[in-house]
């Protein structure tokens, strides 16, 4: 078996579990995605998904890239396709990712769209992983168990430590809904989740800015696994490792649209 590494604070961590480390099981479903009716077969299709999630491209500059190897698609097209299948292909990589750590950091962050102030909350494992995001308007204790239920849903468990900043509604929406759970409020001590927002605002930049609440949380609910599928620390890592890493990214990566489940 090749290894894989995740990088996250100073430490490495393997991507399998460690003796005395418990995980969390993610509880998606698997859909493959479905090409019936569409003209361009899939490796098209999700060659241009990649492109625009993974790197900060326009749809734009997806149809330019489409063009010069011959394939002759709109930027309509290219963003119909992002909306269709971006999601069904981030999903189905967080199932396969399966585990998470005990440990979650959770953070928010502000956007501006149209004018208006929103929080982008996000929560991050101690591995740098994602768990989840999600935008809202408020940042007070219903936000904060609003956000808390999406995390829990669909797992078997609740994690071991929360760790956040010491907004208030963290500790007020814990009590009511994770009370068991050990709570650590330490700005310090929550770099995984503020650094897991940069490549956020990148791409923010890119687009100069979200369109609405609804559009952010829709490319950002995809953007993130599909993003982090192809950022696996190689700076950590020799050339050789990092190699076989990405081919194995890749591999999974075809896997999936293609429409191969895994057990």
């Amino acid at each position: 078996m090749k290894p894989s590494w995740l990088y996250c604070s100073n430490f490495l961590f393997p991507d399998s579990p460690i003796p005395g480390q418990s995980h969390f099981q993610i509880g998606a479903i698997s859909t493959a995605p479905d090409y019936k009716g569409f003209r361009f077969p899939s490796e098209i299709i999700s060659h241009a998904v990649w492109l625009y999630f993974r790197f900060s491209l326009s749809y734009r500059d997806v149809e330019e890239l489409l063009a010069q190897r011959g394939i002759v698609v709109t930027y309509e097209t290219v963003r119909q396709w992002c909306q269709k299948f971006g999601q069904t292909y981030a999903n189905e990589l967080k199932r396969r990712h399966g585990k998470r750590g005990d440990t979650w950091h959770l953070d928010e962050v502000f956007l501006k769209i149209n004018g208006k102030t929103h929080s982008l909350w996000r929560a991050v494992d101690q591995d740098g992983n994602v768990l989840d995001i999600l935008v809202q308007s408020r940042r007070n204790k219903h936000a904060a168990k609003k956000f808390f239920r999406k995390l829990l849903k669909g797992l078997q468990y609740v994690p071991r430590v929360i760790i956040t900043d010491k907004l208030a509604s963290y500790a007020a929406a814990k009590r009511d809904i994770m009370h068991s759970v050990e709570h650590r409020q330490h700005k310090g001590l929550n770099n995984c989740a503020e650094r897991s927002h940069q490549p956020t605002r990148q791409r923010e930049r890119t687009m100069r800015r979200f369109k609405s609440p609804g559009h952010a949380q829709r490319f950002l609910s995809a953007f993130g696994p599909i993003s982090d599928h192809f950022r696996p620390k190689r700076h950590r890592l020799n050339a050789s490792v990092s190699r076989a890493l990405m081919q194995d990214r890749f591999q999974v990566w075809n896997e999936v649209t293609s429409g191969k489940t895994a057990a």
